[in-house]
């Protein structure tokens, strides 16, 4: 069975900006693009809520149709690039990760 990706790189991103914000809380907020070195991959990138200023960065490929690889590439805070081993940042990108594959997973009907 064929599981290759048949959604092109420009339809995946305009689903994901319509999907993606019914999974964020209350606050936060995002950008999702193309990246230009892989036209199975997203890069999305998270406003996190609160006076912290954290922002993360993700790489969102999909494997195939059905399976996202999630690689968390940057950590800000308040603009400035932050260590990401603290339990606050492990936390967030625990969460955005989760987010990013609940995302592929409802759009799994336009992906497939």
């Amino acid at each position: 069975m064929n599981h290759e990706l048949q959604l092109d790189q420009h339809s995946l991103v305009s689903a994901w900006q319509e999907q993606l914000p019914a999974l964020m809380d209350k606050g936060e907020s995002f950008t999702v693009q193309a990246d230009a070195a892989d036209q199975h991959s997203l890069l999305v990138h998270f406003n996190a809520a609160g006076r912290q200023g954290y922002s993360l960065d993700f790489r969102c490929t999909y494997v195939d149709s059905r399976e996202v690889a999630v690689d968390l590439l940057d950590v800000e805070q308040d603009g400035r690039h932050t260590d990401e081993r603290s339990d606050a940042v492990q936390q967030l990108a625990q969460r955005y990760t989760r987010q990013i594959h609940e995302c592929a997973q409802a759009l799994h009907k336009l992906t497939h």
